[in-house]
């Protein structure tokens, strides 16, 4: 296997310090998470101690300030351990770099240190009943009332929703304007008007919470505007590179753990007087997982040294995102298969695994979306609409 060059010792003393965290304070309580829905509060507390949360957010707001790096390695090992019900990685690596880059000294202040202690659990609300991956399709409508905004719309889909105590939302300020008519406001867990609806029940990542959200006349003061009015579009597709990214970067850690797992039931599992890892089709078929995680990881690796440079651009990060994504769900799959029945018990890592990878190739933008941005990154034109 390739020799992975990104992490130096201090990144390997942290990832034992991860996973030391996953098994004490996440393993023993994830079963009862995905029966009620999502995680206890106290989870987000631990996790704030142990310097899990934001890690990459500068020391004067909060953080740890470490490099993005640590960032990866805690996305890794949750995916690795099947724990994706702690929804951490929006936390910390959406929703705080939005504030930190786009947010006022008063706002970081506000917010940051309380983010990474795990007290103020963050969300953001972009997708719609009637628009998901199309982002100038957003309804939800925020009008200007003196030193107000007046919000009213809905949300769904909206992870980390339902325990959320601060939420990004995506909202028209300028009906006319399309993409430039975007804003991105902070509300508030209490805010008048603001309700949460039902926590939906899902086919995977069943110990995450994802609700709907509804806003009501919801007046937000124009200090709880990110940016500039009109500016929401524009740092929604600054980040996108890195959020998308992120998905790549889960997708090649929890198809690598289901290999892994997968070889170690295939030499143990017997079947007509042999181990599963003795017949042709059981070698053949690991050795195809093992070499496309290998590719996947390779073309990742790459893409996060782009992206520390400032080099990953929007097509790029899509094609990590639609690959790694799709060879993770094609890879698991696989892995159930040799499994067996056992394969589709949920006791069992591979299941949950492939349960959780399903949404992979539709949440960030659908493999559908991704190649059509990177069609047109290749000089394609983009498709003729109908009259």
């Amino acid at each position: 296997m390739i020799e992975r060059t990104l992490f130096a010792p201090e990144h390997a003393q942290f990832r034992d310090t991860v996973r030391r965290f996953l098994a004490d304070h996440v393993a023993p309580h994830h079963a009862r998470w995905e029966e009620q829905g999502y995680v206890d509060r106290d989870v987000w507390l631990e996790a704030g101690k142990a310097g899990l949360l934001c890690t990459s957010i500068p020391e004067q707001y909060g953080g740890v300030g470490a490099d993005r790096l640590a960032s990866i390695v805690v996305m890794e090992e949750f995916a690795a351990a099947v724990a994706n019900g702690p929804g951490f990685g929006l936390h910390s690596e959406i929703v705080a770099p939005y504030l930190l880059h786009y947010g006022t000294e008063a706002q970081k202040q506000r917010y940051l240190p309380r983010m990474t202690r795990g007290e103020l659990i963050g969300a953001i609300a972009m997708t719609e009943p009637a628009a998901g991956s199309d982002l100038q399709g957003i309804r939800t409508s925020a009008t200007r009332e003196g030193d107000h905004y007046v919000l009213n719309g809905s949300k769904t889909f909206i992870t980390n929703g339902w325990l959320s105590d601060l939420v990004i939302v995506v909202a028209r300020t300028d009906p006319g304007a399309g993409a430039k008519g975007i804003s991105l406001f902070l509300v508030e867990r209490g805010m008048p008007g603001f309700e949460k609806g039902q926590r939906l029940k899902k086919v995977g990542l069943k110990a995450q919470d994802t609700a709907e959200l509804f806003f009501n006349q919801v007046r937000v003061s124009t200090d709880n505007l990110l940016g500039q009015a009109g500016e929401g579009f524009i740092f929604l597709m600054q980040q996108l590179p890195w959020e998308r990214l992120q998905i790549a970067i889960s997708a090649v850690a929890a198809a690598r753990a289901a290999l892994e797992s997968t070889v170690a039931y295939a030499g143990e599992r017997r079947a007509f007087g042999t181990t599963l890892a003795g017949f042709q089709n059981t070698r053949y078929t690991l050795a195809d997982i093992a070499t496309e995680v290998e590719v996947g990881q390779v073309f990742v690796d790459r893409c996060i040294e782009l992206l520390e440079h400032g080099k990953l651009d929007s097509a790029t990060a899509s094609m990590a995102k639609l690959w790694c994504s799709e060879m993770q769900f094609r890879t698991i799959d696989a892995c159930v298969q040799l499994h067996g029945g056992y394969g589709y018990m949920w006791e069992y890592p591979v299941t949950r695994a492939w349960a959780d990878a399903r949404v992979q190739r539709i949440y960030g933008g659908t493999s559908e979306i991704m190649k059509e941005l990177i069609a047109r990154s290749i000089g394609l034109p983009a498709p003729s609409r109908g009259r």
